[in-house]
């Protein structure tokens, strides 16, 4: 079952149903956006096989450098996903479902941005590597008991691990 309020913190086991759920999302993103959109990633936890999350998909798509990510807005307005302020550059982020159970996030970007390559590989090195997947799970869990009211300081606090991850790669 997928949605949350927005703004709390609480954490599902794994789900296989999670995957099936991104690939109805994604049937009906192409229906919203056709052929601008270059190819959906799954990604965040829900994508990531044995890993706790919050029961919202997310979902990024894809475009290039020829298709403004704000052109991709209005279609998906009419679908039920609402922007949201984003702090993220390079990014637009939508939100569907009303506030008191959001069910998806959809990150729009250029292919090859650094907010492409750093989401991709974050998810990557979690399904890869079976321990740090389970330090990060360890790590969410801990979050998500000491935040469970406030969703900004539970992403905030996991951004040091994520970072850590990152610069690893390089």
């Amino acid at each position: 079952m997928l949605g949350l309020p927005r703004g709390t913190v609480a954490l599902e086991p794994h789900q296989e149903s999670w995957s099936d759920a991104y690939d109805a999302e994604v049937a009906r993103l192409t229906d919203a956006v056709g052929g601008r959109v270059e190819r959906f990633e799954h990604v965040g936890s829900t994508a990531v096989e044995g890993m706790p999350a919050k029961p919202i998909l997310d979902v990024l798509a894809l475009v290039d450098e020829s298709t403004p990510a704000s052109d991709l807005v209005p279609p998906l307005e009419t679908r039920g996903y609402e922007r949201r302020p984003d702090e993220v550059e390079g990014r637009v982020f939508l939100a569907k479902g009303p506030p008191e159970n959001r069910t998806c996030y959809l990150s729009v970007a250029e292919v090859g941005s650094a907010f492409h390559d750093e989401t991709t590989a974050f998810r990557d090195a979690l399904r890869t590597d079976p321990e740090l997947a389970e330090r990060y799970a360890s790590l969410k869990r801990r979050l998500a008991a000491r935040y469970p009211e406030s969703r900004d300081r539970y992403t905030a606090e996991k951004g040091a691990f994520v970072r850590d991850v990152l610069d690893r790669r390089e």
